[in-house]
């Protein structure tokens, strides 16, 4: 028997777990009543006390032939993961399903194809919460629904070079932050580990002092990092911290935006890639840096889109800094794509399309899509469920889905990447 949770209830229920939520608890049909139970495996028999359509003080009575051990010691403390527990084949399986299900509650049935697998120890980007406290720094992940901050010191996801630099992340805060209450809302580290180093940036709600911001300096300077951000003040750059998009080098603009694991991102760029060849001029809706548009200038003309201004500035100078590649012409705008999607009319010049963008997706740009003539679209996600709604939009109107491609970037974690490939 193994306790997983704790709270508190009164009466100690029996229940049998019948299938896997979309964020990793186990479902149980207990009274008519759907209960989120978590640590709980599908087949599994457990007792809890049942608070709130949520199970607390969970023993597992007969544990799954697919539960195995968690390859990391903080596991269901820590909130970054929420499936170590389980088998690689069933857990791959639950997370195509994530996006046949989604894709299915909009009426869509497609061929998902089986998903990309994660590799642990890989994440190159990573937001760590941070807390200072009379007895020192804690720094690592929150504890699901809590401002508790579990260390990271055996991260079995993220590139082994941030839990080495945990060391010199920890000074910078204790440089940096002040000394805070236990209810205090922890501040956040945002570390990328790039080409020529790491890029660190510091943001929460602090006062940066001058003896604070000397300090910083010069820990910085010590830990040899490329770039130190605290609140959006760059505070040393010793070089530009660059990333590679398909071999095209790229220098991050600080709170700049890359996928979080170089391998998912060359996935997705080898099936949109794969989808636009044959295409002479494509639109690449919110375009971020160039992941796709630079790639994609090997072959097409590009017109990049985007709502940040110093991610377009390192798009284009990325571009024009490529004088070992015979690339295509490739023009940026800014425009915030919410607010003011790229028309129909102005799509038609297109004869290929790529859009990735927040997990809010692209509704109000789906329709305009929708009503193009774009021959060729590669619809890129973080999120299945606006993804599918948008989707729809588009097949509704005559789009084809060509395939929908499921890529696990988030290792042991509900998240899912999807590249959806349509056509007129």
């Amino acid at each position: 028997m193994r306790n997983i949770c704790s709270g508190l209830s009164s009466m100690v229920e029996t229940m049998t777990i019948s299938a896997m939520g979309a964020l990793g608890d186990g479902l149980a049909d207990h009274r008519g009543e759907t209960i989120y139970v978590p640590g709980a495996l599908p087949g599994e028999t457990v007792r809890a006390t049942i608070g709130d359509g949520r199970a607390n003080d969970v023993e597992i009575v007969t544990p799954s032939s697919e539960r195995v051990s968690p390859p990391c010691p903080h596991f269901s403390e820590c909130g970054g993961c929420a499936v170590q527990h389980w088998a690689d084949a069933p857990y791959r399986a639950w997370k195509r399903q994530l996006v046949v299900d989604a894709l299915r509650r909009q009426g869509i049935e497609a061929c998902v194809a089986e998903l990309v697998p994660g590799v642990p120890a890989t994440r190159r980007r990573a937001t760590f919460s941070v807390l200072r406290r009379p007895d020192g720094v804690r720094l690592g992940f929150q504890q699901a629904g809590s401002h508790a901050i579990v260390e990271s010191v055996e991260c079995r996801v993220v590139d082994p070079i941030l839990v080495k630099a945990r060391g010199a992340l920890k000074a910078l805060a204790k440089a940096v932050l002040p000394i805070m209450k236990v209810a205090a809302k922890p501040a956040s580290m945002t570390v990328t580990v790039t080409r020529t180093g790491l890029d660190v940036a510091l943001a929460g709600d602090f006062a940066l002092t001058e003896p604070a911001r000397q300090a910083a300096i010069g820990i910085a300077l010590r830990a040899n990092l490329a770039r130190l951000t605290v609140r959006d003040e760059v505070l040393a750059e010793t070089r530009k911290p660059t990333v590679s998009f398909g071999g095209i080098a790229v220098a991050l603009p600080s709170g700049g935006f890359i996928q979080a694991t170089a391998k998912a991102e060359s996935a997705m760029r080898d099936l949109v890639a794969g989808h636009m060849q044959g295409a002479k001029s494509v639109a690449d809706l919110f375009s971020g840096c160039g992941t796709f548009a630079l790639p994609l200038a090997r072959f097409a003309r590009v017109h990049a889109v985007e709502g940040d201004r110093a991610s377009l500035a390192a798009l284009d100078a990325g571009w024009r800094a490529a004088t070992g590649e015979k690339l295509r012409r490739v023009t940026t705008e800014r425009r915030d794509l919410f607010m003011r999607p790229v028309t129909s009319k102005e799509l038609d010049a297109f004869d290929g399309l790529v859009f990735d963008p927040p997990r809010a997706g692209a509704e109000a740009q789906a329709h305009q899509i929708a009503a193009s003539r774009v021959g060729k679209i590669a619809a890129v996600s973080c999120n299945p469920v606006t993804l599918a709604r948008d989707l729809a939009i588009l097949t509704a109107a005559g789009y084809r889905i060509v395939s929908v491609t499921p890529i696990d970037q988030f290792l042991w974690s509900p998240h899912v990447e999807v590249v959806a490939l349509l056509e007129r």
